[in-house]
């Protein structure tokens, strides 16, 4: 995450000085009355993964902690005709995803792990959950500019991850061993067990994205995102959680375009 942090600052520096010097190349310049753009952007990525709607086995979310996720991408944008008010997208974009949460729950599908050996059951008490994704993803949106500053778009997403991370675990409470009837296993006076479910989070993931930018100066925008997953984080074979959780992310951030 501090290797992020620090390319993200490498990002305003160098932009900053690109801004100072305002020193366009002609092929920069014929390839804007073109109708191409070319951008950098960073940001970052505020949500989480939800079930929808919250299943009657939670109980109430006690703590939840969104990360620091940053994002870095690169944009292409071809704006069509002579007016240049439509235009199409791509981008590749280096992202992290994540959240941390506390939540009470009862008859809460899982599987622990308890001196070394699985066990797999039914929770009733705290649940403690962290999940972190890196991840690559191609963006393709359709973009409207609605005034000279601001433009709105929409389209979809396709993410690759290459670093998961599903874990926690359990304390305050009991598991029943097999079934909600099963054998009593107590975890109490601060006694835990542990969780893991990163093999079991799928590599692809898609979904839809929306947004805005508005242009704050000739080069450097502010940008608003919403991606909103359309399938399960898990593998379709995992049924240890017994639904689905959809990766819902707002990205804040802000661009340079060359």
């Amino acid at each position: 995450m501090k290797k992020i942090a620090i390319t993200i600052f490498c990002f305003f520096l160098c932009a900053g000085f690109l801004y100072a010097q305002d020193d366009r190349t002609a092929a920069l310049v014929s390839s804007e009355k073109n109708g191409w753009e070319y951008e950098l952007k960073a940001g970052m990525n505020i949500g989480g993964a939800s079930p929808l709607p919250l299943p009657v086995e939670i109980r109430s979310i006690d703590n939840y902690n969104p990360l620091l996720n940053g994002t870095l991408e690169g944009t292409v944008t071809h704006w069509w005709g002579n007016s240049k008010k439509w235009g199409t997208s791509v981008g590749l974009k280096l992202e992290t995803k994540g959240m941390k949460t506390g939540a009470t729950v009862k008859n809460y599908s899982m599987e622990i792990i308890d001196g070394g050996s699985r066990v797999a059951g039914y929770w009733t008490g705290f649940v403690h959950t962290k999940n972190h994704s890196g991840m690559l993803t191609v963006p393709v949106l359709a973009n409207f500019r609605i005034a000279p500053r601001w433009t709105v778009k929409a389209g979809a997403y396709a993410s690759y991850l290459i670093d998961k991370e599903f874990s926690g675990y359990v304390s305050d409470g009991y598991l029943r061993e097999g079934t909600p009837i099963g054998q009593k296993l107590e975890f109490t006076d601060g006694k835990t067990a542990t969780y893991n479910f990163d093999n079991n989070l799928r590599s692809f993931q898609w979904g839809f994205m929306a947004g805005a930018s508005w242009k704050a100066f000739r080069h450097f925008s502010l940008n608003a995102d919403l991606s909103w997953g359309m399938n399960d984080i898990f593998k379709k074979d995992f049924k240890t959680i017994t639904f689905d959780l959809y990766p819902i992310y707002l990205n804040l951030g802000f661009g340079y375009q060359f």
